[in-house]
């Protein structure tokens, strides 16, 4: 159990949240998201909606069916969430 999930519990968002912050320097695909947190694709789908819309994930779009994701390493959000993230698995050290 992470560091987020003894606090905020596990929920899919938080799951795919965690998982792009593990990579944060990559970019990756929802399939390839699905496939590391044991998530189904559509849920993946779903809950990366709202980070999409927050500016904390980008979307890129390769032809017309495939999407890349990634953090937003410029977004100011993302970086608070990113220092938070480090700053509670020190805690829980």
């Amino acid at each position: 159990m992470t560091a987020l999930e003894k606090i905020f519990g596990r929920t899919a968002q938080m799951t795919v949240l965690e998982n792009l912050i593990k990579h944060q320097n990559e970019s990756t695909y929802l399939s390839g998201i699905a496939e590391e947190t044991g998530l189904s694709h559509s849920s993946v789908a779903r809950v990366i909606d709202p980070l999409l819309k927050a500016d904390v994930v980008i979307e890129k779009r390769l032809g017309k069916q495939i999407r890349t994701f990634r953090l937003n390493m410029d977004n100011k959000t993302t970086k608070l969430i990113l220092d938070f993230h480090i700053k509670l698995n020190k805690e829980f050290e």
